[in-house]
Protein backbone atom coordinates (compact mmCIF):
# COMPACT_ATOMS: atom_id res chain seq x y z
CA UNK A 1 0.00 0.00 0.00
CA UNK A 2 0.77 3.36 -0.34
CA UNK A 3 0.87 6.39 1.73
CA UNK A 4 1.48 10.00 1.55
CA UNK A 5 4.59 11.25 3.73
CA UNK A 6 4.87 14.74 4.54
CA UNK A 7 8.22 16.59 3.10
CA UNK A 8 10.66 18.52 5.34
CA UNK A 9 10.01 21.88 3.12
CA UNK A 10 8.15 22.28 -0.48
CA UNK A 11 9.84 20.08 -3.19
CA UNK A 12 11.12 22.72 -6.02
CA UNK A 13 11.35 19.70 -8.32
CA UNK A 14 7.81 19.37 -8.79
CA UNK A 15 6.96 22.69 -8.25
CA UNK A 16 8.28 22.86 -11.90
CA UNK A 17 7.33 18.99 -12.88
CA UNK A 18 3.52 18.95 -12.04
CA UNK A 19 2.09 20.91 -14.52
CA UNK A 20 4.14 18.35 -17.07
CA UNK A 21 2.73 15.07 -15.07
CA UNK A 22 -0.61 16.80 -15.31
CA UNK A 23 -0.42 17.57 -18.72
CA UNK A 24 0.61 13.56 -19.33
CA UNK A 25 -2.14 13.08 -17.00
CA UNK A 26 -4.81 14.62 -19.00
CA UNK A 27 -3.64 12.99 -22.29
CA UNK A 28 -3.88 9.42 -21.06
CA UNK A 29 -7.58 10.38 -19.85
CA UNK A 30 -8.16 11.70 -23.03
CA UNK A 31 -7.33 8.84 -24.91
CA UNK A 32 -9.65 6.84 -22.77
CA UNK A 33 -12.23 9.54 -23.63
CA UNK A 34 -11.69 9.13 -26.88
CA UNK A 35 -12.32 5.41 -27.00
CA UNK A 36 -15.25 5.51 -24.87
CA UNK A 37 -16.95 7.87 -27.42
CA UNK A 38 -16.05 5.70 -29.96
CA UNK A 39 -13.66 7.68 -31.74
CA UNK A 40 -9.94 6.90 -32.40
CA UNK A 41 -7.65 8.11 -29.73
CA UNK A 42 -4.41 8.48 -31.75
CA UNK A 43 -6.84 10.65 -34.51
CA UNK A 44 -8.38 12.51 -31.73
CA UNK A 45 -4.51 13.45 -30.17
CA UNK A 46 -3.45 14.67 -33.56
CA UNK A 47 -6.48 16.87 -33.75
CA UNK A 48 -5.44 18.32 -30.55
CA UNK A 49 -1.90 18.51 -30.43
CA UNK A 50 -0.61 18.53 -33.80
CA UNK A 51 -3.56 20.21 -36.11
CA UNK A 52 -2.64 23.17 -34.41
CA UNK A 53 1.07 23.97 -35.15
CA UNK A 54 0.96 22.20 -38.69
CA UNK A 55 1.51 24.81 -40.95
CA UNK A 56 2.58 28.25 -40.45
CA UNK A 57 -1.23 29.24 -40.88
CA UNK A 58 -2.32 27.06 -37.99
CA UNK A 59 0.54 28.28 -35.96
CA UNK A 60 -0.94 31.69 -36.78
CA UNK A 61 -4.46 30.86 -35.04
CA UNK A 62 -2.75 28.77 -32.43
CA UNK A 63 -1.16 32.56 -31.65
CA UNK A 64 -4.76 34.65 -32.38
CA UNK A 65 -6.25 32.08 -29.57
CA UNK A 66 -3.47 32.44 -26.92
CA UNK A 67 -2.89 36.25 -27.04
CA UNK A 68 -6.15 37.35 -24.84
CA UNK A 69 -5.33 34.01 -22.68
CA UNK A 70 -1.91 35.34 -21.95
CA UNK A 71 -2.82 39.04 -21.56
CA UNK A 72 -5.46 38.13 -18.79
CA UNK A 73 -3.41 35.30 -17.26
CA UNK A 74 -0.41 37.66 -16.86
CA UNK A 75 -3.44 40.26 -14.88
CA UNK A 76 -4.68 37.51 -12.75
CA UNK A 77 -1.36 36.20 -11.66
CA UNK A 78 -0.88 39.72 -9.70
CA UNK A 79 -4.02 39.31 -8.44
CA UNK A 80 -3.78 35.60 -7.04
CA UNK A 81 -0.12 36.38 -5.92
CA UNK A 82 -1.53 38.89 -4.00
CA UNK A 83 -4.34 36.68 -2.49
CA UNK A 84 -6.60 38.71 -4.03
CA UNK A 85 -9.68 36.31 -6.17
CA UNK A 86 -10.42 38.03 -9.11
CA UNK A 87 -13.02 35.09 -10.53
CA UNK A 88 -14.38 38.12 -12.85
CA UNK A 89 -11.84 38.64 -15.69
CA UNK A 90 -14.41 37.29 -18.20
CA UNK A 91 -17.05 40.06 -17.09
CA UNK A 92 -13.60 42.78 -17.03
CA UNK A 93 -12.85 40.84 -20.93
CA UNK A 94 -16.66 41.76 -22.11
CA UNK A 95 -16.61 45.43 -20.78
CA UNK A 96 -13.24 45.79 -22.15
CA UNK A 97 -14.81 44.62 -25.67
CA UNK A 98 -17.80 47.04 -25.03
CA UNK A 99 -15.87 50.18 -24.05
CA UNK A 100 -13.45 49.61 -27.20
CA UNK A 101 -16.27 48.72 -29.35
CA UNK A 102 -18.14 52.19 -29.05
CA UNK A 103 -15.35 53.74 -29.53
CA UNK A 104 -14.56 51.78 -32.70
CA UNK A 105 -18.37 52.65 -34.03
CA UNK A 106 -17.56 56.41 -33.60
CA UNK A 107 -15.01 55.51 -37.22
CA UNK A 108 -15.76 56.99 -40.07
CA UNK A 109 -14.29 56.79 -43.77
CA UNK A 110 -12.55 60.69 -42.40
CA UNK A 111 -11.15 59.01 -39.28
CA UNK A 112 -7.48 58.68 -38.77
CA UNK A 113 -5.33 55.31 -37.59
CA UNK A 114 -5.15 57.72 -34.22
CA UNK A 115 -8.22 55.25 -33.37
CA UNK A 116 -6.64 52.50 -33.04
CA UNK A 117 -4.67 53.79 -29.62
CA UNK A 118 -8.19 55.06 -28.37
CA UNK A 119 -9.40 52.06 -29.25
CA UNK A 120 -7.28 50.25 -26.97
CA UNK A 121 -6.82 52.86 -24.02
CA UNK A 122 -10.80 52.64 -24.17
CA UNK A 123 -10.65 48.59 -23.74
CA UNK A 124 -8.29 48.74 -20.66
CA UNK A 125 -10.06 51.72 -19.02
CA UNK A 126 -13.32 49.53 -19.39
CA UNK A 127 -11.58 46.77 -17.73
CA UNK A 128 -10.00 48.41 -15.14
CA UNK A 129 -13.43 49.82 -13.62
CA UNK A 130 -15.26 46.90 -14.19
CA UNK A 131 -13.06 45.42 -11.44
CA UNK A 132 -13.04 48.91 -9.75
CA UNK A 133 -16.34 48.05 -9.16
CA UNK A 134 -14.97 44.65 -7.36
CA UNK A 135 -12.32 46.88 -5.09
CA UNK A 136 -14.92 49.46 -4.14
CA UNK A 137 -17.00 46.69 -2.84
CA UNK A 138 -13.77 44.77 -1.09
CA UNK A 139 -12.58 47.83 0.40
CA UNK A 140 -15.34 49.91 2.19
CA UNK A 141 -17.84 46.81 2.78
CA UNK A 142 -15.40 43.87 3.10
CA UNK A 143 -17.43 42.24 0.36
CA UNK A 144 -16.21 38.81 -1.00
CA UNK A 145 -14.20 39.81 -4.03
CA UNK A 146 -14.80 36.18 -5.39
CA UNK A 147 -18.79 36.63 -5.61
CA UNK A 148 -19.14 39.83 -6.94
CA UNK A 149 -16.28 39.57 -9.45
CA UNK A 150 -18.16 36.30 -10.66
CA UNK A 151 -21.70 37.83 -10.04
CA UNK A 152 -20.43 41.29 -12.40
CA UNK A 153 -19.42 38.53 -14.89
CA UNK A 154 -23.23 38.24 -15.55
CA UNK A 155 -23.99 41.76 -15.31
CA UNK A 156 -21.54 42.41 -17.98
CA UNK A 157 -22.80 39.78 -20.54
CA UNK A 158 -26.19 41.34 -20.35
CA UNK A 159 -24.92 44.70 -20.76
CA UNK A 160 -23.60 43.78 -24.14
CA UNK A 161 -27.03 42.03 -24.66
CA UNK A 162 -28.75 45.00 -24.52
CA UNK A 163 -26.39 46.81 -26.74
CA UNK A 164 -25.90 44.74 -29.45
CA UNK A 165 -30.07 43.68 -29.18
CA UNK A 166 -30.90 47.17 -29.04
CA UNK A 167 -29.14 50.92 -29.36
CA UNK A 168 -26.15 49.52 -31.11
CA UNK A 169 -27.85 47.31 -33.35
CA UNK A 170 -27.11 46.97 -37.33
CA UNK A 171 -29.96 48.38 -38.95
CA UNK A 172 -28.70 46.30 -42.28
CA UNK A 173 -27.82 43.44 -40.33
CA UNK A 174 -31.07 41.26 -41.33
CA UNK A 175 -32.18 41.87 -38.04
CA UNK A 176 -29.24 39.91 -36.01
CA UNK A 177 -28.04 40.82 -32.82
CA UNK A 178 -24.82 42.27 -33.72
CA UNK A 179 -23.77 46.28 -33.84
CA UNK A 180 -22.30 47.07 -37.82
CA UNK A 181 -19.05 46.03 -39.06
CA UNK A 182 -16.56 48.05 -37.52
CA UNK A 183 -14.37 50.20 -40.60
CA UNK A 184 -11.09 49.39 -41.56
CA UNK A 185 -9.63 52.13 -39.87
CA UNK A 186 -9.97 50.23 -36.71
CA UNK A 187 -8.62 47.43 -37.31
CA UNK A 188 -5.81 46.48 -35.32
CA UNK A 189 -2.47 46.14 -37.48
CA UNK A 190 -1.40 42.53 -38.61
CA UNK A 191 2.08 41.33 -37.93
CA UNK A 192 1.91 40.19 -41.35
CA UNK A 193 -0.03 39.76 -44.53
CA UNK A 194 -2.30 36.24 -45.02
CA UNK A 195 -2.44 35.51 -41.05
CA UNK A 196 -4.60 36.75 -38.24
CA UNK A 197 -1.89 37.68 -35.87
CA UNK A 198 -1.97 41.27 -34.64
CA UNK A 199 0.36 43.52 -33.06
CA UNK A 200 -1.82 41.95 -29.70
CA UNK A 201 0.75 39.25 -29.27
CA UNK A 202 3.47 41.50 -29.15
CA UNK A 203 1.68 43.64 -26.65
CA UNK A 204 1.32 40.31 -24.50
CA UNK A 205 4.91 39.53 -24.78
CA UNK A 206 6.27 42.49 -23.33
CA UNK A 207 3.31 42.82 -20.93
CA UNK A 208 4.92 38.84 -19.49
CA UNK A 209 8.38 41.09 -19.75
CA UNK A 210 6.74 43.98 -17.96
CA UNK A 211 5.49 42.29 -15.12
CA UNK A 212 8.88 39.71 -14.49
CA UNK A 213 10.39 42.80 -13.84
CA UNK A 214 7.60 44.25 -11.83
CA UNK A 215 7.22 41.08 -9.68
CA UNK A 216 11.13 40.08 -9.40
CA UNK A 217 12.78 43.36 -9.80
CA UNK A 218 11.19 46.36 -7.95
CA UNK A 219 9.85 47.19 -4.68
CA UNK A 220 6.46 47.47 -5.59
CA UNK A 221 6.26 44.18 -7.02
CA UNK A 222 7.80 42.92 -3.87
CA UNK A 223 5.19 44.96 -1.57
CA UNK A 224 2.31 43.42 -3.49
CA UNK A 225 3.06 39.89 -3.29
CA UNK A 226 4.34 40.32 1.04
CA UNK A 227 0.73 42.01 1.09
CA UNK A 228 -0.59 38.47 -0.32
CA UNK A 229 1.47 35.74 1.04
CA UNK A 230 1.70 37.35 5.27
CA UNK A 231 -0.59 40.84 5.43
CA UNK A 232 0.55 40.86 9.18
CA UNK A 233 4.45 40.70 8.02
CA UNK A 234 3.41 43.51 5.02
CA UNK A 235 2.02 46.14 7.77
CA UNK A 236 4.84 45.75 9.93
CA UNK A 237 6.70 46.73 6.91
CA UNK A 238 4.61 49.60 6.33
CA UNK A 239 3.15 48.48 3.34
CA UNK A 240 -0.36 49.17 2.45
CA UNK A 241 -2.77 46.07 1.57
CA UNK A 242 -5.37 48.37 0.80
CA UNK A 243 -2.94 50.23 -2.29
CA UNK A 244 -2.21 46.12 -2.84
CA UNK A 245 -5.82 45.01 -3.25
CA UNK A 246 -6.44 48.08 -5.79
CA UNK A 247 -3.03 47.37 -7.54
CA UNK A 248 -4.02 43.50 -8.56
CA UNK A 249 -7.74 44.05 -9.42
CA UNK A 250 -7.01 47.52 -11.75
CA UNK A 251 -3.98 46.05 -12.92
CA UNK A 252 -5.92 42.49 -13.98
CA UNK A 253 -9.21 44.61 -14.84
CA UNK A 254 -6.68 46.68 -17.39
CA UNK A 255 -5.07 43.46 -18.88
CA UNK A 256 -8.29 41.87 -19.46
CA UNK A 257 -10.25 44.72 -21.11
CA UNK A 258 -7.14 45.32 -23.35
CA UNK A 259 -7.79 41.70 -24.27
CA UNK A 260 -11.21 42.44 -25.15
CA UNK A 261 -9.83 45.59 -27.06
CA UNK A 262 -7.77 43.45 -29.20
CA UNK A 263 -10.38 40.70 -29.81
CA UNK A 264 -13.62 42.97 -30.99
CA UNK A 265 -11.19 45.46 -33.03
CA UNK A 266 -9.03 42.23 -34.22
CA UNK A 267 -10.54 38.91 -35.20
CA UNK A 268 -14.13 39.25 -34.59
CA UNK A 269 -14.54 43.26 -36.41
CA UNK A 270 -17.80 43.73 -34.71
CA UNK A 271 -19.81 43.59 -31.31
CA UNK A 272 -22.01 39.77 -30.98
CA UNK A 273 -23.53 37.81 -28.45
CA UNK A 274 -20.48 35.76 -28.45
CA UNK A 275 -17.71 38.10 -27.42
CA UNK A 276 -17.77 35.92 -24.36
CA UNK A 277 -15.88 33.19 -25.55
CA UNK A 278 -14.40 31.53 -21.77
CA UNK A 279 -11.16 33.37 -22.17
CA UNK A 280 -11.67 34.64 -18.30
CA UNK A 281 -12.24 31.81 -16.99
CA UNK A 282 -9.46 29.66 -18.72
CA UNK A 283 -7.18 32.13 -18.16
CA UNK A 284 -7.26 31.19 -14.72
CA UNK A 285 -5.86 27.64 -15.45
CA UNK A 286 -3.45 29.39 -17.59
CA UNK A 287 -2.32 31.49 -14.76
CA UNK A 288 -2.45 28.29 -12.70
CA UNK A 289 -0.73 25.98 -14.86
CA UNK A 290 2.25 28.67 -15.97
CA UNK A 291 2.89 28.61 -11.84
CA UNK A 292 1.87 32.51 -12.15
CA UNK A 293 5.43 33.32 -13.52
CA UNK A 294 5.41 35.15 -16.70
CA UNK A 295 7.53 32.72 -18.65
CA UNK A 296 5.48 29.45 -17.69
CA UNK A 297 2.30 31.59 -18.39
CA UNK A 298 3.45 32.18 -22.04
CA UNK A 299 3.66 28.16 -22.88
CA UNK A 300 0.49 27.49 -20.51
CA UNK A 301 -1.34 29.99 -22.81
CA UNK A 302 -0.21 28.45 -26.00
CA UNK A 303 -1.37 24.55 -24.31
CA UNK A 304 -4.80 26.27 -24.00
CA UNK A 305 -5.12 27.77 -26.98
CA UNK A 306 -4.06 24.05 -28.72
CA UNK A 307 -7.29 23.13 -26.79
CA UNK A 308 -9.88 25.58 -27.79
CA UNK A 309 -8.45 25.18 -31.34
CA UNK A 310 -8.57 20.97 -31.02
CA UNK A 311 -12.01 21.07 -29.72
CA UNK A 312 -13.17 23.52 -32.65
CA UNK A 313 -11.33 20.55 -35.23
CA UNK A 314 -13.20 17.56 -33.21
CA UNK A 315 -16.51 18.94 -33.09
CA UNK A 316 -16.22 19.81 -37.04
CA UNK A 317 -13.72 16.62 -38.24
CA UNK A 318 -15.01 13.92 -35.59
CA UNK A 319 -18.15 14.79 -34.38
CA UNK A 320 -17.65 15.42 -31.21
CA UNK A 321 -19.71 17.79 -29.16
CA UNK A 322 -17.67 21.62 -28.45
CA UNK A 323 -17.95 21.12 -24.58
CA UNK A 324 -15.12 19.06 -25.44
CA UNK A 325 -13.08 21.76 -25.04
CA UNK A 326 -13.91 22.40 -21.30
CA UNK A 327 -13.43 19.01 -20.33
CA UNK A 328 -9.79 19.12 -21.09
CA UNK A 329 -9.63 22.53 -19.45
CA UNK A 330 -11.29 21.05 -16.38
CA UNK A 331 -9.19 17.99 -16.48
CA UNK A 332 -6.16 19.78 -17.01
CA UNK A 333 -6.98 21.46 -13.75
CA UNK A 334 -8.48 18.58 -11.60
CA UNK A 335 -4.96 16.83 -12.51
CA UNK A 336 -2.77 20.14 -11.70
CA UNK A 337 -4.34 20.03 -8.07
CA UNK A 338 -4.11 16.29 -7.89
CA UNK A 339 -0.35 16.62 -8.87
CA UNK A 340 0.34 19.71 -6.65
CA UNK A 341 0.45 17.11 -3.48
CA UNK A 342 3.38 16.28 -5.04
CA UNK A 343 5.12 19.49 -3.84
CA UNK A 344 4.21 19.11 -0.18
CA UNK A 345 3.74 15.16 0.25
CA UNK A 346 6.00 12.20 -1.00
CA UNK A 347 4.28 8.68 -1.88
CA UNK A 348 6.18 6.21 0.61
CA UNK A 349 5.44 2.59 -0.50
CA UNK A 350 4.20 0.65 3.22
CA UNK A 351 5.00 -3.09 2.88
CA UNK A 352 2.09 -4.94 4.55
CA UNK A 353 3.58 -8.01 7.35
CA UNK A 354 1.05 -10.92 7.00
CA UNK A 355 0.37 -12.55 10.51
CA UNK A 356 0.96 -16.37 10.93
CA UNK A 357 -1.12 -18.36 13.34
CA UNK A 358 0.48 -18.55 16.32
CA UNK A 359 3.02 -15.42 16.29
CA UNK A 360 2.71 -13.65 19.42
Amino acid sequence: MFRLEPRPQASRWWSYGSPLLALAVTVLIGVALFAALGKDPVRGLQVFFWEPVRSAYAVGELMVKATPLLLIALGLAVCFRSNVWNIGAEGQFVIGAVVAGGVALLADKTTGPWIVPAILLAGVLGGMAWAGLTALLRDKFNANEILVSLMLVYVATLVLGYLVYGPWKDPMGYNFPQTKTFEKVTQIPRLMQGSRVSIGLLLALAAAGALWVFLFRTRAGFAQQVGGLAPAAARYAGFSSRRALWTALLVSGGAAGLAGALEVAGPLGQLTPYVPAGYGFAAIIVAFVGRLHPVGMVFSAILMSMFYIGGELAQSRMGLPKSLTGVFQGLLLFTLLACDTLIAYRIRWVGTRRTHQGDH
